[in-house]
This record gives structure tokens, sequence and C-alpha cells, in this order.
């Protein structure tokens, strides 16, 4: 399949009309899985125009990828882990 393709099939099952639908999901996660995977969303949303952005990602509204950080923050602050990421975050811009 072409990369076209690809994005034309992943937009078609977006496009599900129960995809819109909220679900509850009960999670237990540890609190490093937490910060982990705050990290990721970040990381993926942080795409640069010269990176090449994931096929998947490249026909996502901006609200939905919105979505995507709120969620990450929520996460974070649910586990207490706001300051410890900041804290991180602001380290690692030091190293770079």
């Amino acid at each position: 399949m072409t990369t076209n393709e690809v994005a034309k099939v992943f937009d078609t099952v977006l496009s599900i009309p129960s995809m819109n639908d909220v679900v509850k999901i009960d999670l237990k996660i540890s609190r490093k899985n937490v910060l982990l995977l705050n990290h990721v969303i970040e990381r993926g949303l942080a795409i640069k125009a010269d990176d090449k952005p994931s096929i998947l990602l490249t026909g996502i509204p901006e609200e939905n990828l919105q979505e995507l950080k709120l969620f990450g923050d929520e996460c974070l602050q649910k586990a207490g882990l706001i300051e410890l990421s900041e804290r991180l975050i602001a380290l690692s811009d030091t190293i770079k």
C-alpha cells in the first residue's frame, strides 16, 4: 500500500460514526508509566515540520491533537506529577 492509501484507510476508520463517542476507561497505572505516557504523547505532538511525521498523524485535526495533550496533562495531574514533569523537562532543556 502507498502512504496515501494508508492515510485514506486511517481517515476512514476515524470517520466511523461511533468513533466520536466518549468512553470511560478505568485505568490503574504506575506513576512511572504515567510520566512515560505523557512524555510519549508530548514527543509525538511535538513533531517539527522538517521531521517526517507518522502518516497516521498527518490528517488528524488540531482539536484531536489538543485533546491528547489535555489527556496527558490530566494524567499527570491525577498522579501528582506535574511539578516533577516540569522539572524533568527543564533539566532536559538545559542539556540540549
